[in-house]
C-alpha cells in the first residue's frame, strides 16, 4: 500500500486537518492461483458484502480501498479491534461454503495514531503503521501495534502474542507488534506484501499438499532477462493452477522470495507448500538453458530436475515452449509421489484425499485387481464428499479402463456409468481438466465421437500442458480417420511428458496411426514399446502382430500372438474392441486382416 506514504500538496493544505483515529487496514485476495478476472470478481464482491457492512456496523468507514487492501478508520479503537475479529470470522463463514480455490485469505492491521485527513482520504505515520503491521500478519491473523494493544488489554476478551520490536519499513523506530490469537487455518496469502518476518503457523490446506512456484533465477549477463524468467514463472504458476488437481500459491506470495537466497524448508513452512518448484535462467550469445526442480519441501528432496537448451529466436515462442514442458514434466512426476506418499499411509486413513490419491496408486498398478481397488477407494471417497470432481473423474477413469480391458463384468453397462460420472465431473467443475479427459474417454467408448473430440479438446485448453489429453485427442484422430494429426498429437504429448508412468498407455496411438498409413516398422516399434513397459495392456501388441504379418514375418508375428491371446482370446475379441471406436470399416477390415495373417481366429 505505497499509496499511502504519498505526502498532501502544498494546494490542499488547507483542507486538511489532523486528528487521533485507530486506522485498520485489510489485505485480501485469492489465496489460490487461477482467472485474474474471477479473482477481481471475488475481492470486490467481498469490500462489498463484508468488509463495508461489518465497518459500518462497528462505527468505523471505509477511506478507500485497492485491488488488494481496504483503508479504514474508527474513532473507538475498542471498536476497532471487534471490528476486526468480526472480519475475520465473517470471512472464514464465507469460506466454508466455497471451494479451496476460490476462498479467500484475509490479513489485518490495526493502529491508534495521529493521521492527516483529507475530503476523501487519510495519510500520515499512524496510517503508514498500520499498512505495515498487516504485512507483518499471516493469512487469516489479526496484528496490532504495542499502542492498541496498551489501549485495549482488559477491555476486550481477547488472548494476544508479543511478537516482539519490528522494524518496519518507512518507520524511523522499532514498533512492538502483537497477534491477536493464534493463526487460523486460513488458505494462503493472497494479496502482495513483504516477505514475511516469521512463519507462525502455517495455512493449510485439509492435507491437500499446495505447490509454491519461486521466482526462476536471471543467471544472464544481461538484465533484460529478467523479464524473461519471470514470465516463465508466472506461466507454470498459471499451468498448475489450471491443472487443479493441487492447490498453488498465489504469485504475489511467492515473488516476495524474488532475489533472495532462499532455505526451501523455510519456504514451505512460510507458504504452506509441501512442493517448490524452483529454476534459472541462463543466457549466452544466441542460446538460452533454463533448469527447473521439483522439491519436496519438508525434507529438501528432489523428485525432478530437468534441463532444457534452445536456441534463441522468438522469445515468446521459446517462452511459451518451455514453459509448457516444465508443466509437463512436473505434472506426471508430482501425482507420482503423492501417489506412492499416500499409498505407504495405514489403510484405516478414511480422509477422502487421501482415498482418492490411494486409488490413484492402485489404478496406475494396471491390473484387474488394483482396479476392482482403485474404483472402491474412489467410491468411499465419494461416500465422504459426493462433490468431490477429482475422484468423480477418476472413477469414470477406472471404469472406462475396466470395461475397456475387459475386466469389467458388463462393458456397456461399465462405459455407461463411466459416461455418467465424467458428465458430473464436468458438471461439478467446468474448469477441472480431467473432468473433461474423463468424459472424453468415456465418450470414446460409447461411438460419441464429436462430443469425445470436443471433451479433449476442451481439456486441453485448460490445461495446455495435459499430455494424456494430447494423446487421447491424437486417438479420437485416429479413429475419426486422420491418423497424420493423430501422430502429431501422440508426438506432443509425450514430448510434455516423455517419461510419464502412463506412456504405456500413449504408445498404441502411435502404434495404430503408423499402421493405418502402412508405415508398419513404426508400429511395430511404438507397440512393441508399450508392450515392453506393461504386459498388462495389449493394445500396442495387436499392431505389433498384424504389422509382422503385413511385412510376411509370419514367425515373429506368432510368437507375439502368444502373448496377445493371453488377453484376446479369439479374432471376435479384438473385432469387438476395435469396432467400438474405429468410425471407418475400412480401418477395422485393415487390422483384422493383419491379425488374420498372423493366424489369429
Amino acid at each position: 500500500m505505497d499509496r499511502i506514504e504519498t505526502s498532501v500538496s502544498e494546494d490542499s493544505r488547507d483542507r486538511v486537518r489532523r486528528r487521533l483515529a485507530a486506522i485498520l487496514v485489510a489485505g485480501y485476495g485469492r489465496a489460490v492461483a487461477g482467472d485474474e478476472r474471477e479473482s477481481l470478481a471475488d475481492v470486490v464482491a467481498l469490500l462489498r458484502e463484508v468488509v463495508e457492512p461489518v465497518v459500518r456496523d462497528y462505527g468505523g468507514h471505509v477511506v478507500n480501498s485497492t485491488g488488494e487492501r481496504a483503508l479504514t478508520e474508527f474513532d473507538s479503537v475498542v471498536e476497532a479491534a471487534r471490528c476486526a475479529v468480526a472480519l475475520q470470522r465473517a470471512v472464514d463463514e464465507r469460506n466454508t461454503a466455497r471451494p479451496h480455490e476460490q476462498q479467500i485469505a484475509l490479513r489485518i492491521g490495526l493502529n491508534l495514531g495521529d493521521i492527516i485527513a483529507t475530503e476523501d482520504d487519510i495519510f500520515g505515520d499512524g496510517v503508514n503503521i498500520a499498512a505495515r503491521v498487516e504485512a507483518l500478519a499471516e493469512p487469516g491473523c489479526i496484528c496490532v501495534s504495542g499502542i492498541v494493544h496498551d489501549q485495549i488489554v482488559g477491555k476486550v476478551d481477547l488472548d494476544f502474542v508479543d511478537l516482539g520490536p519490528q522494524n518496519l519499513k518507512n518507520i524511523s523506530r522499532p514498533i512492538r507488534v502483537y497477534r491477536i490469537g493464534q493463526p487460523r487455518a486460513a488458505p494462503a496469502v493472497g494479496a502482495a506484501s513483504p516477505r514475511p518476518a516469521a512463519a507462525v503457523g502455517a495455512p493449510r490446506f485439509d492435507d491437500r499438499r499446495a505447490i509454491a512456484v519461486l521466482p526462476f533465477n536471471n543467471f544472464s549477463d544481461d538484465p533484460e532477462q529478467e523479464f524473461f524468467a519471470d514470465g516463465i514463472t508466472e506461466d507454470i504458476i498459471s499451468l498448475l493452477a489450471g491443472w487443479r488437481a493441487f492447490p498453488v500459491i498465489a504469485r504475489q506470495s511467492t515473488f516476495t522470495y524474488k532475489g533472495q537466497d532462499v532455505d526451501i524448508k523455510k519456504v514451505g513452512e512460510e507458504l504452506g507448500a509441501f512442493y517448490i518448484v524452483e529454476g534459472s535462467v541462463r543466457r549466452s550469445g544466441h542460446r538460452v538453458r533454463v533448469t527447473a526442480q521439483l522439491i519436496e519441501a519438508p525434507s529438501g528432496h528432489h523428485i525432478m530436475a530437468e534441463r532444457y537448451d534452445r536456441d534463441l529466436t522468438d522469445l515468446f515462442e521459446l517462452q511459451d515452449e518451455v514453459t509448457r514442458a516444465i508443466a509437463g514434466a512436473i505434472e506426471p512426476e508430482l501425482l507420482k509421489f503423492e501417489r506412492e506418499r499416500i499409498a505407504e499411509q495405514p489403510q484405516h486413513n478414511e480422509d477422502a484425499y487421501a482415498l482418492y490419491q490411494r486409488g490413484l496408486w492402485h489404478h496406475y498398478r494396471q491390473n484387474q485387481t488394483d482396479n476392482a481397488e482403485a474404483q472402491s477407494c474412489f467410491r468411499r471417497a465419494l461416500e465422504l464428499d459426493a462433490n468431490y470432481p477429482q475422484a468423480t473423474a477418476a472413477l469414470s477413469i477406472a471404469l472406462t479402463s475396466a470395461a475397456m480391458i475387459g475386466w469389467a463384468a458388463e462393458r456397456t453397462a461399465g462405459f455407461e456409468e463411466a459416461l455418467g460420472f465424467g458428465q458430473k465431473a464436468v458438471a461439478l467443475d467446468p474448469r477441472y481438466p480431467n473432468a473433461h479427459f474423463a468424459l472424453g474417454l468415456a465418450c470414446m467408448w460409447t461411438r460419441r465421437s464429436e462430443r469425445g473430440i470436443a471433451a479433449f479438446e476442451d481439456a486441453i485448453r485448460l490445461n495446455p500442458s495435459f499430455a494424456a489429453a494430447h494423446v487421447l485427442l491424437g486417438h479420437m484422430y485416429l479413429y475419426a480417420g486422420r491418423p497424420q494429426e493423430a501422430i502429431e498429437q501422440a508426438q506432443k504429448g509425450i514430448r510434455l511428458s516423455p517419461s510419464d508412468p502412463r506412456l504405456f498407455i500413449w504408445l498404441p496411438t502411435l502404434a495404430a496411426a503408423h499402421y493405418q498409413m502402412r508405415n508398419y516398422p513404426a508400429a511395430i516399434e511404438a507397440g512393441r514399446r508399450s508392450w515392453s513397459l506393461n504386459r498388462n495392456w495389449p493394445h500396442g501388441l495387436r499392431y505389433v502382430v498384424a504389422g509382422l504379418a503385413q511385412q510376411d514375418r509370419i514367425a515373429e508375428a506368432r510368437e507375439a500372438l502368444a502373448d496377445l491371446k493371453r488377453a484376446d482370446a479369439n479374432l471376435e475379441a479384438s473385432a469387438t474392441v476395435l469396432r467400438r471406436v474405429y468410425n471407418d470399416p475400412a480401418a477395422i477390415e485393415h487390422i483384422l486382416d493383419g491379425l488374420r495373417k498372423a493366424g489369429f481366429e
